[in-house]
C-alpha cells in the first residue's frame, strides 16, 4: 500500500480513537473502550509502516496537523464545540506550516 495512504488511515484512525475516547467516560463505557484500543492500535501500526519510506519529521507534521485539524471539525459536529477566531486562525497555521513543510523544505521521502 502506498505510503501517504497508509498515513491516511493512520489519521483517520486515531480521530477515530481519540472521539470515542471522549465518549469512553474514562473507560468506562464498553464500546468506545474497545474502540479506542483498537483505533489507536491501527493508527500506530500504519504510522509505523509509514515511517519505512517517510522522514519522521514530514510523518510527524501531517500526522499532527491533520488530526489537529480533523479532530477539531468532529469536535464542532459531534459536541458542538465551535472555535472562536484565534482558534480558526491557530489552525490556519497549524495546515500552513505542514504545507510549508512539504512543498518547501529539503527533507524528502526515500
Amino acid at each position: 500500500m502506498p505510503p501517504y495512504a497508509l498515513l491516511a488511515i493512520a489519521i483517520v484512525a486515531e480521530v477515530i480513537a481519540t472521539s470515542a475516547l471522549r465518549a469512553s467516560e474514562g473507560f468506562s463505557r464498553w464500546v468506545p473502550s474497545v474502540i479506542v484500543v483498537a483505533g489507536y492500535g491501527l493508527a500506530f501500526y500504519c504510522l509505523s509502516l509509514t515511517l519505512k519510506s517517510i522522514p519522521v519529521g514530514i510523518v510527524y507534521a501531517i500526522w499532527s496537523g491533520a488530526g489537529i485539524v480533523l479532530i477539531s471539525m468532529v469536535a464542532l459536529v459531534l459536541y458542538r464545540q465551535v472555535p472562536d477566531l484565534p482558534a480558526i486562525l491557530g489552525l490556519g497555521l497549524i495546515v500552513s506550516g505542514v504545507v510549508v513543510l512539504n512543498l518547501f523544505s529539503k527533507m524528502q521521502a526515500h
